[in-house]
């Protein structure tokens, strides 16, 4: 996207927002109005390896999100960059009642594991929103689907569901900082393609045997404002 388009977007933001704390509106990330708010990060590392609970469960762990890690997506006056703040999904992830569910492609039919029964574990860390799922059922559809796929490098992005609850654009409106937001009914994703370069993700094979690792982009996330 050229400079000039976003300059121009920028410029018409600034006319017609109200409030800096305004959140972006049809946000997505691509041009097209239809497309969805995904929101994508890169960086590297698939494993595949066994379970601590042995057995030949798999263990899985990512990165959904990056934090301080800008990333470019749209809104009704076209293109900006978004930063998803240290610490933003804090409150959230500090629900008791929390409850997200690991993912195929944003798809809630195909879930892998669930912050609700124990199975999986959301928490943030020095990079963003670590995703951790310890003992993954490879006789599970699903699971025996991605795990090969994972491993080859064929698949190996994330993304996640949320929604934005604060957040405030840059003075001159090319860039929109996410303080804050909420996960709860959301969800982590196993995707595609990425967009934003900073994530990562592991999928553990048997401890027994050699570990498998891939070098791979881990894609940030679909969000939903």
């Amino acid at each position: 996207m050229t400079a000039l388009t976003r300059a121009a977007a920028a410029a018409e933001r600034a006319q017609h927002i109200a409030q800096r704390s305004d959140r972006p509106s049809q946000r997505r990330s691509a041009q097209q109005p239809g497309a969805r708010a995904a929101v994508r990060a890169s960086l590297s590392g698939v494993q595949l390896r066994d379970s601590a609970d042995g057995g030949g469960l798999l263990e899985f762990r990512g990165h959904a999100t990056v934090y301080e890690h800008g990333y470019e997506m749209w809104d009704y006056f076209g293109p900006y960059t978004e930063i998803v703040s240290e610490g933003a999904g804090a409150d959230s992830l500090a629900r008791a009642d929390l409850d997200v569910p690991l993912v195929l492609g944003h798809d809630q039919l195909r879930r892998l594991a669930r912050t609700t029964n124990g199975s999986l574990f959301l928490t943030e860390d020095a990079n963003g929103l670590h995703v951790h799922a310890p003992a993954l059922d490879p006789a599970d559809h699903d699971v025996a689907y991605i795990a090969p796929k994972l491993k080859s490098g064929l698949v190996d992005e994330m993304s996640f569901a949320f929604r934005i609850e604060a957040g405030q654009w840059s003075p001159d409106y090319t860039e929109y900082r996410i303080t804050r937001y909420d996960i709860h009914r959301g969800d982590v994703a196993i995707v595609g393609y990425g967009a934003n370069p900073a994530t990562s993700a592991s999928l553990r094979q048997p401890a027994a045997a050699p570990a498998s690792r891939a070098r791979a982009l881990l894609e940030l996330g679909i969000a939903r404002g």
